[in-house]
């Protein structure tokens, strides 16, 4: 599928390796199409690894992708290279000028501080405000989605005794919905993290609806304004490995983090885990690409308001 990203971007090559076909700007150029314009803020402290995650996701629709990535100018990731920061990042002053199809906005490790706490707080709260009127769709991942949920309609967030880690079983309200068009009843998705949003908070707000939700692991996506915005708290976009190097992260450092649930094959670390949320995965980018901002963005990109 023609998917534009950046000449030498690392994941062009670590993408081809798994038979995943990507354009870079070279070859884009020679198409006479106006591709869909993507903007992914990865506020994760591996960025090259989640611009690979996501990437690997956005390669699975027919449509021309412009994948654009966006960085705080209030914040230095200490875990990425300043030189690919340089060459494949632009700072929110610079993009703010332009209008998007779709945005993603990825999680941080940030949930165990108030958002006030946040030392990029306030220029988030800007990105959120720009999204609003320049970008047709946007997808907030696990602290993004609990952050979007609390600036934009007041939803609180809770700290968890244990860290929610794991892949859970998950439960479209409405399988009718175009982003669950061809799930199962039942999907899976992987989750990390400290933090949570409840039910009870998001029914009294009007214009929130649960899509999906678990019995392990509660509210799991959230959709807002026609689907113009989705919450979603765990990590579909993870890679196999992910918990695996999360978990060997943190054991024997944190108290709070044991094997990940459902995980590794009768929760046996030496065994390589079971993947089961690849397939829908893909398809519910896949659906969001098509449904909610393909059919839904202008034909004139400056016409999104």
């Amino acid at each position: 599928m023609p998917l534009r990203i950046p000449d030498r971007l690392p994941a062009i090559e670590l993408l081809k390796q798994e038979n995943i076909f990507v354009m870079d700007d070279t070859r884009a150029h020679s198409q006479d199409i106006r591709p869909l314009r993507i903007v992914i803020l990865n506020l994760m402290p591996l960025k090259i690894t989640t611009e690979t995650d996501l990437i690997r996701l956005l390669s699975n629709t027919p449509l021309q992708l412009e994948v654009s990535f966006m960085k705080l100018k209030s914040h230095t990731p200490k875990n990425t290279p300043i030189a690919h920061m340089m060459m494949f990042y632009k700072d929110f002053d610079i993009l703010r000028k332009q209008k998007f199809d779709g945005m993603i906005i990825t999680g941080a490790p940030v949930e165990q501080l108030d958002y006030e706490q946040v030392s990029y707080w306030e220029e988030l709260r800007q990105i959120f405000d720009w999204a609003r009127t320049n970008v047709t769709s946007t997808l907030f991942i696990c602290w993004a989605a609990q952050a979007g949920l609390f600036y934009h309609y007041g939803v609180p967030k809770y700290p968890l005794e244990k860290k929610m880690f794991g892949v859970f079983r998950q439960y479209p309200v409405s399988t009718r919905l175009p982003i669950f068009r061809g799930f199962d009843d039942v999907f899976y998705m992987p989750h990390s993290r400290h933090s949570e949003v409840r039910r009870e908070d998001i029914e009294r707000i009007e214009g929130l609806d649960i899509i999906a939700e678990s019995p392990e692991n509660g509210v799991s996506i959230v959709m807002a304004r026609g689907g113009r915005e989705f919450f979603i708290t765990g990590h579909l976009e993870y890679a196999p490995d992910t918990l695996g190097n999360e978990y060997r992260r943190d054991v024997g450092i944190r108290d709070d983090v044991g094997v990940p649930c459902n995980y590794f094959p009768n929760d046996d670390p030496t065994q390589p885990p079971v993947v089961k949320w690849r397939a829908h995965a893909n398809l519910l980018y896949n659906n969001w690409i098509n449904y909610y901002v393909y059919q839904a963005t202008p034909y004139n990109i400056d016409d999104i308001k």
